[in-house]
């Protein structure tokens, strides 16, 4: 009797489990979903910022500041994760920008930095060319060419042909819904819970 009680227990509580996780991610396409009602003029400029919990002007950004807006809606700080996670493993992450130690002011809004994070922290999840493969909440990664990233979350609204998820983004014309998750090669995909 003890083993069926503990069977039981065991699968209401990984379907408690799965259940919570989808809820957890559709919360994170809504959460960067309202981020396209709000004004923002891309600027990469660079800006000293508080920590934790430091953020650009509300109505200046770029594709990384979509990624944490959304997750610091939700009460996850990745300016704090990505942080700590660098200057801990410092060598773990990009030497592009020829940084010799941490900046909290930027590090967090850098794509290849990110991408690291979500592969230390999260779920790396395959690339592939079928749409059903990326799901709300899940974070793409493109190479737009020049040696120039770029970062979106899949949403849950699908394309007018109803064929894949569209993307929330900042590529230049501020936090924006697009039907663009094919358009450049992918170069990541993530999904990320703390």
């Amino acid at each position: 009797m003890k083993a069926t009680s503990l069977s039981i227990l065991l699968f209401f509580w990984t379907i408690s489990f799965a259940v919570g996780q989808i809820y957890f991610f559709e919360q994170l396409a809504d959460s960067a979903f309202e981020l396209t009602k709000h004004r923002v003029v891309y600027d990469p400029q660079y800006f000293s910022i508080d920590y934790p919990n430091g953020d650009v002007p509300d109505d200046r950004g770029v594709c990384t500041d979509v990624i944490i807006r959304a997750y610091r809606k939700l009460g996850i700080d990745l300016q704090k994760e990505v942080h700590e996670d660098m200057e801990v493993n410092f060598d773990e992450y990009p030497k592009i920008w020829g940084l010799t130690k941490t900046d909290k002011n930027i590090d967090h809004r850098r794509v290849p930095n990110l991408m690291v994070f979500f592969a230390r922290h999260g779920e790396t999840k395959q690339i592939t060319d079928r749409p059903e493969d990326y799901l709300p909440g899940d974070i793409v990664c493109w190479d737009l060419g020049g040696g120039t990233t770029h970062i979106g979350f899949v949403s849950n609204i699908k394309s007018t042909d109803i064929k894949r998820y569209m993307i929330v983004h900042n590529i230049g014309g501020g936090q924006v819904l697009q039907d663009c998750l094919f358009e450049y090669e992918i170069i990541g995909h993530y999904r990320y819970k703390k």
